[in-house]
């Protein structure tokens, strides 16, 4: 059988597509998978690598060459060649989409890949779409009863309109700090801390440079946990483990690039804690119609108060990643995490397809 592994995307997230894209290469089993590369460059162009029967020995396969203007490769200098989206769908192919952020993680890939009937990895187009926007995650989760952050939605034709009348809502609503996030954005792309009127003003400015939608939450003192989740109807969650935090949050850049988190696997928190944080991690993704793997983040008060953050439907698969890192923790290995996700996406798609043939 084949995988497609989509990864790039023209999202902010990009590079961290290629990071997870690497680790996913190395944990495949082989003896029964070819992997096909399919990279998306960030001007949204489709590009066809390689075929791959085996591990490979460096990240570089996944620097693909391509000829943009079509010319023959006389020379042996390109190992792409662009395509359209349309000419992935292949007999007994799984696609892999290891993209990050808008136009990936956000139900635009997944409804794709619905219309030409290929199954793939992961959430479906209604669960990826509401994880991804975060006013709609909230206020979904808001009439399920799960405890949250008190928060302000803000769009960007609003702030322009009347900028007075944001700061009302928002400082008649929630005290400083507080934390601005885009609406539609993940591994901390977009996202500031603001003290006061002035760096609201900013950190709002910042968030519309990625999204036309924005969330100003409440920010407050507390621990970060992560529930790792996995399954379609049958949901199993792991115990959480905590982002050991020495800023008050981590950029983009300590994510990813300086490698600056910390984590504690599990994370040493009551009993009743580990017990709550998995209900509400399970009780979130079901509303969800999550299906596949997500991570359900919470924030965790001094009082064992627990709210969530939010739901991830493609977390990071880098080697510094908590989503894989928290399943080696209960017992389940990199490459055999990697095959259950690869059975639970052939499942729902056998049972989506029965759907359609009654």
């Amino acid at each position: 059988m084949k995988i497609t592994l989509l990864y790039g995307g023209r999202s902010e997230e990009h590079d961290v597509s290629i990071l997870s894209a690497y680790s996913v290469l190395n944990a495949i089993y082989y003896n029964y998978y070819e992997v096909q590369l399919v990279f998306i460059s960030k001007e949204g162009e489709w590009v066809k690598g390689p075929l791959l029967s085996e591990k490979p020995e460096s990240p570089d396969v996944l620097k693909l060459n391509w000829s943009e203007k079509g010319e023959t490769d006389k020379w042996g200098e390109y190992n792409g060649r662009v395509i359209l989206p349309c000419e992935i769908q292949e007999e007994e192919t799984i696609v892999f989409p290891v993209l990050h952020g808008p136009n990936g993680e956000d139900g635009t890939i997944q409804g794709f890949l619905e219309t030409i009937g290929m199954p793939y990895v992961g959430a479906g187009v209604l669960a990826s779409a509401n994880a991804m926007d975060k006013i709609m995650t909230k206020y979904l989760l808001q009439t399920a009863g799960i405890p949250q952050v008190p928060f302000v939605p803000v769009l960007r034709s609003d702030w322009k309109e009347n900028p007075k009348k944001v700061f009302e809502q928002c400082e008649g609503s929630l005290i400083y700090p507080v934390f601005v996030k885009p609406a539609n954005m993940g591994s901390s792309v977009g996202i500031s801390k603001a003290e006061n009127r002035e760096e609201l003003q900013n950190a709002l400015e910042e968030a519309y440079r990625y999204d036309s939608r924005a969330i100003v939450e409440q920010g407050i003192e507390a621990r970060e946990i992560e529930v790792a989740i996995l399954g379609n109807e049958d949901v199993r969650t792991t115990l959480p483990g905590e982002i050991v935090k020495d800023v008050d949050f981590y950029d983009y850049n300590s994510k990813y690039i300086d490698n600056q988190i910390t984590m504690q696997i599990p994370a040493e928190v009551p009993d009743e804690v580990h017990q709550k944080a998995q209900e509400f991690a399970k009780k979130a993704y079901t509303i969800l119609d999550g299906s596949g793997l997500s991570r359900c983040d919470f924030f965790l008060t001094s009082k064992n108060e627990l709210f969530l953050n939010e739901l991830n439907t493609m977390p990071g698969f880098t080697e510094f990643s908590m989503y894989p890192l928290l399943w080696e923790n209960m017992g389940l290995k990199y490459s055999d995490l990697i095959e259950e996700l690869i059975q639970l996406a052939l499942n729902r798609f056998k049972q989506r397809q029965s759907f359609y043939e009654r």
